[in-house]
């Protein structure tokens, strides 16, 4: 027996009595090494970025941020979208440079320039967009660029490997499957793996939940919590509330480039952390549901075929239809046709087949102006892309619709003044910040442009309110308060009488407002719930599986 491993056995086998010595020695067998520390002892910081500055065009991303990742912990990054903790852990992860501050890892300072060298160090970052190759394996995949991958590969290693770490985290995928073939949920696994056959023990996680049913979430917070447990540091980073409360055991929330917030998780609430990522509280409560069986339909959708922009069938048959004085929920993990379906209802996508009919009426063919005459208004899924004109004014972009009509228009000639007043009227109702009306749209942020499209929209054409309101993602990129703002302003209308059509990846936020919950998979309708009685778990289960 080596003296090394009799030292070994030595040290496990002997029973102290009265108080524990203190002991700090390092014990090597083969290529591993056991330390043996005194239990008091602080554990060593994995990361420790310290004064943290990084400043694009006109904006401090982070100011002079500190943030610090410990072994064994899950730490939530919290703030809303621009608050700069994306910037940050894009520092950590070598693809911004700081323009100061300090990076630690494991007590040692590094200059970190590139992902490789990120790599190298052993992080690993999953980013919100997976990198994948859609054509490849997933051991394909996992062994791209990898500093693992030798000259010559050995598949069946590799196979063994791969297989090892997906029974351990209780993962189903294969490793031979193609990524075209897997769901959101298994494409992300495909990303984590990544990490671990590069033996990260440091994993940046970018608003993961996304695109996951809430059963995916689950099972990534499991996976979280056990890399946690094998003493690897996981750094989520979100604007939800409830997964920071529920998956981290400390929160630094960051708000407008500063951290103002650093606590365990156990020590905070929901309030805490919405008083601090916004500097207000929260609004929780929101108007009632209103009536569970309205009468009238005011919109009709009956055997619907569109296509998708590659001519693929994006919607197959779909039928439903919307009553005044209600919301019909969407629910769907993005890309199963919720988009193709908004935008064929708004005639600025043709539809193969089967009829679109508004309170009976066969609007088919009608142009997206004939619809906005008609009273319906239609909320783009990316509203800074194309629900404005970016070179435009902030006023020019709000009157883009109504500038034909009166009192905006003699038929010849816009009123400028009527269009001032206007477009000053609803930046301060939806409070937009912009530096004049006559800003040009491209030099808002994108919470800003969101409320621009939000405030032309709901307005409605100078006849009427809306009639029917076509929104997708209205929230999108709006922090909690102007979030809560919204949807308010959403079930006002529809109190009011309006018919609402809601496409959301926010599983609560359709359960809170929604009337009726639909739930499209592959393009299809395949189940419709009350909203008094949805339940997440079936709705979650048809979002990852369809009807089958």
């Amino acid at each position: 027996m080596s003296k090394n491993l009799f030292i070994l056995k030595l040290h496990h086998h002997v029973k102290f009595h009265g108080p524990k010595p203190k002991i700090n020695v390092i014990l090597k067998y083969g290529e591993r090494q056991v330390q043996d520390v005194e239990d008091n002892k602080k554990k060593e910081t994995l990361v420790e970025m310290i004064g943290i500055v990084k400043r694009f065009p006109g904006v401090i991303a982070n100011d002079n941020v500190d943030f610090t990742l410990m072994p064994g912990e899950v730490h939530a990054l919290l703030g809303e979208n621009g608050a700069g903790k994306t910037t940050l852990m894009n520092i950590l992860y070598g693809l911004y440079r700081p323009d100061a501050g300090m990076i630690k890892i494991e007590g040692k300072t590094v200059s970190i320039s590139s992902p490789s060298r990120a790599i190298k160090l052993g992080i690993g970052m999953v980013h919100q967009n997976f990198r994948l190759i859609p054509t490849h394996t997933v051991a394909e995949n996992v062994i791209l660029n990898s500093p693992n991958t030798g000259f010559f590969i050995n598949w069946q290693k590799i196979y063994d490997e791969l297989k090892k770490q997906i029974s351990k985290y209780g993962w189903r995928i294969n490793p031979e499957a193609r990524v075209w073939q897997l769901s959101a949920g298994e494409k992300q696994q495909v990303e984590i793996l990544k990490l671990l056959y590069r033996g990260s023990r440091i994993l940046i996680f970018d608003e993961p939940t996304s695109v996951l049913t809430p059963q995916e979430s689950r099972m990534l917070f499991t996976t979280m919590r056990k890399m946690a447990e094998e003493g690897k540091g996981v750094v989520l980073i979100t604007h939800k509330l409830e997964e920071a409360l529920s998956v981290s055991d400390r929160v630094t929330v960051m708000r407008k480039g500063k951290v103002v917030l650093v606590k365990s998780t156990s020590m905070t609430t929901r309030e805490e952390l919405a008083l601090a990522m916004i500097g207000r509280q929260e609004i929780t409560q929101l108007p009632s549901q209103g009536s569970s069986k309205p009468s009238v339909p005011i919109l009709s959708i009956r055997n619907l075929v569109v296509e998708g922009d590659k001519e693929e069938i994006a919607v197959n048959d779909a039928s439903f239809d919307i009553y005044k004085g209600e919301i019909l929920g969407i629910a769907g993990v993005s890309g199963n046709g919720q988009v193709e379906l908004a935008e064929a209802i708004a005639r600025i996508r043709k539809i193969k087949s089967g009829k679109i009919l508004l309170e009976g009426r066969d609007v088919s063919s009608y142009s997206p102006r004939q619809m906005y005459e008609n009273g319906v208004a239609y909320i783009p899924a990316e509203g800074a892309r194309t629900g404005v004109v970016s070179d435009l004014t902030v006023m020019e972009n709000m009157i883009l619709k109504c500038y034909r009509y009166p009192p905006y228009s003699d038929k010849l000639l816009i009123k400028w003044r009527e269009a001032a007043k206007l477009a000053n009227m609803l930046v301060e109702k939806y409070q937009i910040v912009a530096p004049s009306i006559n800003a040009k749209v491209k030099t808002l942020s994108g919470g800003n442009v969101q409320r621009l499209v939000l405030a032309r929209e709901l307005l409605g054409n100078p006849l009427t309110s809306p009639r029917l309101i076509i929104a997708v993602y209205p929230t999108s990129g709006l922090d909690i308060g102007a979030a809560e703002y919204v949807r308010t302003n959403l079930i006002e209308m529809r109190n009011e009488g309006a018919g609402i059509l809601l496409i959301s990846e926010d599983l609560d936020e359709l359960l809170r407002m929604s009337n009726r919950i639909a739930v499209m998979y592959g393009g299809r309708i395949v189940g419709v719930f009350e909203g008094s009685q949805a339940s997440k778990e079936v709705i979650g289960m048809l979002m990852a599986r369809g009807a089958g």
